[in-house]
């Protein structure tokens, strides 16, 4: 970490610091943590200010069901129909009983006639209905309206109250009952419109608290009614009040915040992984960590029920693409903690993602390539519906149930539409995942194809050192793929000058040649040779290569010596103290991967010059190849254990054996003679 600028380390944070102070919110929350059905541990509260009681989810709910499962009738008053009715009335000749039946028509008209049908069919549902006349809509009860056939039984009582004779055969014969017909009419479209409207205009509040009214004493239990206006009283709170104190100290509350935050994200690098803050991991992994962190403070701001749609489990999925476990944990748990904080079922909402995100992580291992993506995502939906339904179940979470587990799976679905952005960042930041390692060991990529034609001798040694390396690794719970693409690459160098080394002499054995060496000097022959690390170096940055992979370019050979030109510079009567003129510029292995890749690569070259093919000889070959880088000090800084360093030692040795075994020599089939 030395070797590069604290500003490396300080502008990522500050940066990530300033982001983190904005985006607070500049409301204070609630001071008060309470549930239904347990006992108010503060102070009796009193109303600081006026504030309606706001209705439950629930309640909003059941009263927008019944709304919309019962619709009020529309009716239009026809005066045309009374007009025209009336008139044909007073034309009838009837004697003493004309004034009578004139009267009682116009008195049962002025109430409204409804159709016999939509009498009954109203009658055992809404208790009120509209009828619109004279461009005024009135509400009024049913019972105050007459049915086709009440109307006529009406009609017939007042005239029975005026005469003795036979009424009803009167009003029979003279087509009195013709008379009566509906002239309310049904209004089919005003109704749904009605209908439609009285659903969505639905009062948000039931009752109203006024400044100074008790709202819960101490040790009160808190019912379903006090915590209804508790939840009130605390929306108004956060919505208008604010902070009870100066702006300044919730501005400076929200700063050390902000700045404990970004502190915890430096230890947790520091502890677990410090080297990250070396390359390009460490912007990358800021800018992750803001996207989980930022997303959770700008939706507490704007609509905190959306929170249940932000994947967050993404953001331990991006960290887990090119870091471990190590430190993927801690940095996800602070990236959590703006949710945590701000959120007002922030405990529960952090719970439910990171054990989502770990499970994710757990389950990315198996289900990581094409539409396994998908099971990875329905698991962590799993994962956060058990949760959630655990937090709902003991009341510790309120809202509908449905809705909030709609969310959650939407937002699992986000994970994977979410996850191709690892390919926009690797190329950003220039990192390396899994499956672009997969692309990189593709021999058909344009800088091995060049390989291959310039150097055949140093791509076959490339091939042969990326199987053993493939299988080294796999006996120590490496990383394969990182350590194939490193094997494949490493010696890319030595593309500038190919002849310069033993494995492509043959393409010049067969004109007659000498040896590219032979007369020069030990110290030139070295520098040659060494050459190829910083050629390697500068041809992968050309070519874009991944940090990842260069490393592997300058830790393969280390920090040894050309011991061959050195030994003929000393046996020449050279001075010892210019050995650093034989040594390679390189680096010192540090990751499991690198060191594999150094001892395959010198015992897969050394291999080839084995006289005798034993487990005696392959052993003591091993030994021998470990042991002097050992004593060189290429293992100084190495992230490998006793243990494994003896499960290389022990692959290697039976990968030699594997590759050298004895066949049978099939003996030659005798020709008959004729």
């Amino acid at each position: 970490m030395t070797k590069y600028p604290l500003a490396r380390i300080l502008v990522p944070l500050g940066i990530a610091f300033v982001l983190l102070a904005m985006l607070m919110p500049r409301s204070a929350k609630f001071a008060y943590d309470y549930r239904k059905g347990r006992t108010w541990k503060y102070e009796t509260l009193y109303a600081q200010f006026d504030f309606p009681i706001y209705k439950t989810e629930e309640q909003l709910m059941a009263e927008r069901g019944a709304a919309s499962t019962e619709a009020i009738p529309y009716y239009k008053y026809s005066d045309e129909v009374v007009t025209r009715n009336l008139r044909a009335a007073d034309r009838l000749d009837l004697g003493g009983l004309h004034s009578a039946v004139v009267s009682s028509l116009r008195a049962i008209y002025q109430k409204g006639i409804l159709p016999d049908e939509n009498g009954r069919r109203h009658s055992s549902g809404p208790e009120v209905l509209y009828i619109q006349r004279d461009k005024r809509a009135v509400k009024s009860p049913v019972s105050e309206v007459y049915r086709l056939t009440e109307a006529r039984s009406r009609l017939l009582a007042d005239l029975s109250d005026v005469s003795s004779r036979n009424v009803d055969s009167l009003l029979r014969a003279n087509g009195v009952y013709d008379l009566l017909v509906p002239n309310l009419l049904f209004d089919e479209q005003t109704t749904a419109l009605v209908h439609a409207e009285s659903a969505t205009s639905i009062s948000p509040t039931s009752g109203y608290v006024t400044a100074g009214q008790l709202i819960v004493q101490e040790e009160e239990i808190v019912t379903a009614e006090i915590a209804q206006m508790l939840d009130s009283y605390k929306r108004e709170f956060e919505a208008n009040m604010g902070s009870s104190g100066p702006d300044f100290l919730l501005v400076l509350g929200n700063i050390l915040i902000a700045l404990a935050i970004v502190v915890l994200l430096y230890l947790s690098i520091y502890f677990n992984n410090p080297k990250i803050f070396e390359d390009s991991r460490f912007p990358y992994l800021v800018v992750v960590f803001l996207l989980g962190a930022l997303a959770a403070l700008i939706l507490v701001r704007v609509n905190e029920k959306s929170l249940y749609f932000v994947p967050f489990t993404l953001v331990a999925l991006l960290l887990q693409a090119f870091m471990k476990n190590r430190v993927v944990v801690p940095v996800y748990v602070v990236s959590l903690l703006p949710l945590l904080i701000f959120s007002h079922d922030g405990a529960v909402l952090f719970v439910m993602f990171f054990v989502a995100g770990m499970v994710g992580i757990l389950a990315f291992r198996y289900f990581n390539r094409g539409w396994k993506q998908f099971l990875t995502a329905l698991i962590t939906f799993g994962v956060l519906a058990l949760c959630y339904l655990g937090f709902r179940a003991a009341e510790l979470v309120a809202g509908n149930v449905w809705t909030a587990l709609l969310s959650l799976f939407i937002g699992s679905m986000l994970t994977v539409a979410g996850y191709p952005l690892i390919y926009l960042f690797e190329r950003i930041f220039n990192l390396v995942s899994n499956s672009r390692l997969i692309e990189l060991c593709d021999v058909s990529n344009p800088v091995i194809r060049e390989l291959e034609q310039k150097a055949p001798g140093t791509f076959q040694h490339s091939l042969q050192v990326m199987n053993m390396a493939d299988t080294v690794a796999r006996a120590v719970d490496a990383n394969a793929d990182l350590v194939r693409a490193g094997a494949l690459y490493h010696d890319i160098g030595k593309l500038y000058n190919p002849l310069c080394f033993i494995e492509n002499e043959s393409l010049v054995s067969r004109g007659g040649e000498h040896g590219y060496h032979e007369g020069m000097s030990p110290e030139l022959s070295a520098r040659e040779i060494i050459r190829h690390v910083p050629e390697g170096v500068e041809r992968a940055h050309k070519h874009r290569l991944p940090e990842a992979i260069i490393d592997f370019i300058r830790s393969h050979h280390g920090t040894t010596v050309t011991s061959y030109f050195y030994n003929q510079y000393l046996q020449a009567g050279g001075d010892p103290a210019m050995i650093g003129e034989f040594r390679y510029p390189g680096i010192k292995p540090v990751t499991k991967e690198q060191i594999i890749l150094m001892l395959c690569d010198s015992v897969e070259a050394a291999s080839r010059t084995l006289k005798e093919f034993t487990p005696e000889a392959y052993s003591e070959f091993v030994e021998r190849i470990v042991a002097g880088k050992m004593e060189e000090g290429q293992f100084e800084h190495a992230d490998i254990s006793i243990s494994e360093l003896g499960t290389v030692k022990d692959t290697l040795k039976q990968y030699l054996a594997q590759i050298h075994h004895e066949r049978v020599v099939y003996p030659e089939r005798k020709s008959k003679k004729k």
